[in-house]
């Protein structure tokens, strides 16, 4: 392969969100998998004030080669404008490792398909679906997908006896979230009344609407799903939570939690939670790839749709690249499948808007 057939392959990290961190880890380890010699990688950081540019450190760091980037990227340097990353749409794939809002949500994906540029991931709809955790278990409970009892509100609708209502109606301990947000950001185990109104007040920092949920007694079983039309799923892995439960610093720093791989299931309950996976990305309207999170309560209501994540981490503890591997994918190959699966789903979509 010629300099000239390389992929111009745009990486953009960082972004506007509270998981800014886990952007710019997750890109360090994607930047350091990608292949050279069939891509020309551009780093693309967005700062934390909405400023795009050229990772000019991340850039030097690849050309003294891969092992030379560090655990964690930088997302600035020289100043561009967002179309200049898509100036050669015909040659370029954008992976937008960006979690959260502005970035997960479909806002960035919006701006890819306006510029009519491959991208790894889902699409607008999907995307900003499964980011909206209110709005993705009313579409899930509609289709019948199975999850925990929960309620949902908007930061105008709280009032003062609303967490002594909530504790009455869902029962205690509870789980109060932030609607759009990942990585466990904002998420509160609420045990009491004070407790709830207290976590509401935490979600409410990060969004204007709130999830809160009953607490499961149950096992964190997960499933990395990959492809459009045809997805296919990974083995399940459970993870083991280190803390309380499984929240932002046991997924990024302590990494105190323990992941199996494969997960301690019976053939049986492997198959019903992997056909369960793809049945909820489709349902979602995912494509590319998805890691779909579900509690299972063993003699109870069986498996649980926790949430799904359109843009999963990447670092050497996240679970969609460990699953992977485990299912007979190198990390390498799963970078190369999504980059062909973005491809692939742009091609479709002109096809089928070019008339």
């Amino acid at each position: 392969m010629t300099t000239g057939d390389r992929i111009r392959l745009v990486v953009l990290f960082g972004g506007q969100s509270a998981e800014h961190d886990v952007s710019c880890t997750t890109a360090a380890h994607v930047l350091r998998a990608a292949d050279p010699k069939k891509y020309d990688i551009a780093p693309v950081g967005i700062a934390r004030d909405g400023t795009w540019a050229i990772a000019e450190a991340a850039r030097a760091a690849l050309t003294a080669g891969p092992t030379e980037l560090p655990g964690r990227l930088d997302p600035t340097g020289t100043a561009i404008e967002p179309a200049d990353v898509i100036s050669d749409a015909k040659h370029t794939v954008v992976v937008p490792l960006l979690h959260g809002p502005m970035g997960e949500d479909g806002t960035v994906q919006g701006l890819l398909e306006l510029a009519n540029v491959p991208y790894v991931g889902s699409g607008v709809l999907g995307s900003a679906l499964a980011m909206d955790k209110a709005m993705a278990k009313q579409v899930l409970a509609v289709n019948g997908i199975a999850q925990a009892r929960q309620r949902a509100f908007r930061a105008h609708q709280i009032t003062p006896g609303l967490p002594a209502t909530l504790a009455e109606e869902l029962g205690l301990p509870l789980f109060v979230k932030p609607a759009n947000m990942g990585s466990s950001v904002g998420v509160s185990k609420a045990k009491s009344v004070e407790d709830v109104r207290d976590a509401i007040e935490i979600a409410l920092t990060y969004d204007e609407w709130v999830v809160v949920e009953e607490a499961i007694v149950g096992r964190e079983i997960e499933v990395a799903v990959l492809g459009n039309l045809e997805p296919r799923a990974s083995v399940p892995g459970e993870i083991v939570p280190g803390a309380e439960f499984y929240d932002y610093a046991d997924k990024y720093v302590d990494d105190g939690s323990q992941a199996l791989v494969p997960a301690p299931l019976t053939r049986e309950q492997s198959e019903e939670v992997r056909a369960l996976a793809l049945r909820v990305f489709t349902t979602l309207r995912c494509e590319g790839l998805a890691r779909v999170d579900f509690f299972f309560e063993e003699g109870g209501r069986g498996f649980l749709c926790n949430e799904v994540n359109t843009m999963p981490g990447f670092t050497p503890i996240s679970m969609y690249p460990k699953l992977w591997i485990a299912s007979g994918l190198s990390y390498g190959d799963l970078i190369d499948e999504l980059v062909q699966l973005a491809v692939e789903r742009h091609a479709r979509q002109r096809r089928n808007t070019s008339h």
